[in-house]
């Protein structure tokens, strides 16, 4: 049984995505934004830049421990409260982070940080699972989608801004207003929602599940940054892989009590948009390291001017709010996927085609473009995951759905990592001195691998997706 009592109705569930909203951005930021300040950090801290690494990689390990008990925690004390919890745990370990004074304190208080990280995106969407009427939900879920990649994507620009001109740790400083502003946001317009459950916490699942994901999202954004060798790389991905077995054998055994049952993927439309759409998120996961580089590299533009032309993709990614409605009523949600799926990838390819001459308007034109079809993609994906999942299994799913985002996300940055080394390799010289010849092969190949989801998005039921198109005053969504 649920319990949902709301404050809110009629045009007050809109605030509702809005608020999720704010610490996605947050959170989003936070996972991108280290990299342009670990130069200054290092000097402030009086530690070395590879050592400070182990802030970002910290961060990645707690949140991956903690995801897999989010859906649990959330049934048994009730989203909102779960909600607003991890916003606080966030907050307060930003605070926290910004006043630290040695690399010691900054790895202690990032894990704290992870530990809310790892609550609010699943318990986010499985608010707005519970909470949003139908008619609302391509709005609601553009909110949840369209925050989280721009964060991604501006991160780095907003970590150079901020270390520049400030001090790095105004990067923590900034998530505290927010951060209270989003809780008693929730507060007052976030419904209270709540399972009565009786079963008991599967310890062994957490740990070997927890263990499994930390193994390979810490292996994976290890590749290629030579803070750690590969040895050691290597035997973090396998203790992941041996982990995951581990967790297949003991949800064989009795899955009706597992902490994440592996019976879901069962359910077609899940499995097709989460596995079928690792492709798509692997490529939106290089993005953020991978546009940058090429524009510093390979089209001669300083730190700023190259974070300024990211951004394109956070202007395209609103953008997309103006027509993901429309579009998906006139022809389908499976359309808009197969044809903004193909156009994203065929667009990721062609940054590959940028020179120094390149006039940076066109650059910048074509981003923004290219973050509508990204956009377009991606919410469609978040629409459709949860549409044939039962109520009772839907904690559960947003927790798996969020484990393997954050996978599928950590190996784009891996995957592009591989290209560009193998591609300098090919060239003749170390993959430490990149040139620009080794970026145009990277993003053909990120972009044709791209293409490889639209194998499972053309399964796809064509009428998938159609109560989500109703009018908002369809009296049988009010009753």
């Amino acid at each position: 049984m649920s319990s949902v009592t709301s404050p809110t109705n009629g045009s007050k569930f809109q605030l509702v995505p809005i608020i999720i909203a704010i610490p996605m951005f947050l959170q989003a930021v936070d996972t991108s934004v280290l990299g342009t300040a670990l130069p200054s950090m290092a000097i402030s801290l009086r530690t070395e830049i590879l050592h400070l690494n182990m802030a970002v990689t910290s961060y990645l390990l707690s949140l991956a421990v903690f995801l897999p008990a989010s859906g649990w925690i959330a049934d048994r004390c009730g989203a909102r409260r779960v909600f607003c919890w991890a916003i606080g745990t966030f907050s307060l370990a930003s605070a926290l982070c910004g006043m630290a004074t040695s690399l010691e304190q900054i790895v202690a208080f990032r894990i704290l940080q992870g530990l809310g990280g790892a609550m609010m995106m699943p318990v986010g969407r499985l608010i707005l699972l519970r909470s949003v009427p139908p008619a609302q939900m391509v709005a609601a879920m553009a909110w949840f989608t369209i925050p989280g990649a721009a964060g991604r994507v501006s991160g780095p620009l907003i970590g150079g801004i901020l270390a520049t001109f400030t001090s790095w740790r105004w990067i923590f400083f900034l998530n505290i207003p927010f951060g209270v502003l989003g809780i008693l946001l929730s507060l007052k317009f976030v419904p209270h929602i709540k399972e009565d459950v009786d079963e008991r916490f599967d310890i062994f699942g957490f740990v070997s599940m927890g263990l499994s994901l930390a193994g390979i999202v810490c292996g994976l954004e290890t590749i290629g940054r030579n803070f750690v060798s590969v040895s050691a790389t290597w035997a973090m991905i396998c203790v992941g892989l041996i982990s995951f077995l581990t967790y297949v054998i003991h949800n064989h055994r009795d899955e009706a009590k597992v902490i994440i049952p592996l019976g879901i993927f069962r359910i077609k439309t899940f499995s097709l948009m989460t596995l079928g759409g690792m492709p798509v998120r692997i490529a939106v996961g290089s993005a953020p390291i991978l546009v940058p580089l090429w524009m510093q590299i390979g089209c001669g533009m300083s730190p700023v001017e190259s974070g300024l032309m990211s951004a394109g993709l956070s202007f395209g990614l609103f953008g997309v709010r103006m027509v993901i409605e429309r579009s998906a009523k006139a022809f389908g949600f499976r359309s808009i996927m197969l044809a903004s799926t193909a156009l994203m990838g065929s667009m990721f390819a062609g940054y590959g085609l940028f020179t120094p001459r390149t006039p940076h308007p066109a650059i910048f034109i074509v981003f923004c473009i290219s973050g509508i079809f990204q956009s377009m993609t991606m919410i469609s994906i978040n629409t459709l995951t949860f549409t044939d999942v039962p109520k009772n299994f839907s904690s559960k799913a947003t927790a798996l759905s969020t484990m393997l985002q954050q996978v599928s996300m950590s190996f784009g940055v891996a995957f592009a990592s591989l290209c560009m080394t193998f591609t300098a390799r090919f060239h003749g010289h170390s993959p430490q001195n990149l040139v620009t010849a080794d970026f145009p092969p990277t993003f053909f190949i990120m972009g044709a691998f791209t293409l490889v989801s639209l194998f499972c998005f053309g399964r796809i039921d064509r009428k998938k997706g159609r109560e989500f198109m109703q009018t908002e005053h369809d009296p049988q969504i009010e009753k």
